[in-house]
């Protein structure tokens, strides 16, 4: 068994603590001497530091297991940040009400507020801006398949 991104998703995925966790993303670096591991995780309800401690400590055990105990690599287990695109569904429901930008696989890019998930896809109020006249919103239905990178736009106001 090699030191994949899927073979670490696969031990990941076994050592999620909680029900309503889940993995957005894993990466391993093309470093041979010491690769580094990324686990990205999160839950319906956010994750804490304490549940992204126990993931790792699981995942070393199942590491040590699978590869021996002489296996050199370095681990990270933790949240997507703010900036880190929204990839599972239940990252979408979790930013149910805010805004978003998409960008769709025509090139196209759309902003609006995420007011549905469904299983096909996300229901946005999408904010449609012509010059010189005041903001109007359209409701939009997207389906995943046409979502290249879906980000939550940050606002300071």
């Amino acid at each position: 068994m090699a030191l994949t991104a899927t073979t670490i998703r696969a031990m990941a995925e076994a050592s999620l603590p909680d029900q309503d966790l889940f993995i957005v993303d894993v990466a391993v670096s093309d470093t041979p001497v010491r690769p580094k591991i990324t686990v990205l995780a999160d839950g319906e309800q956010g994750i804490t530091i304490d549940q992204c401690a126990t993931i790792s400590r699981r995942i070393n055990k199942r590491m040590e297991e699978e590869f021996g105990e002489e296996v050199s690599y370095v681990l990270e287990v933790s949240s997507p940040g703010l900036d880190f695109p929204l990839t599972q569904p239940q990252q979408f429901k979790r930013n149910l009400g805010r805004s978003l930008k998409l960008k769709l696989q025509d090139g196209s890019e759309k902003t609006g507020k995420l007011e549905e998930v469904t299983e096909a896809g996300l229901g946005l109020l999408e904010e449609v801006k012509l010059k010189g006249k005041k903001a109007t919103y359209v409701p939009v239905q997207i389906p995943y398949a046409d979502i290249v990178k879906a980000n939550v736009v940050i606002s300071f106001k």
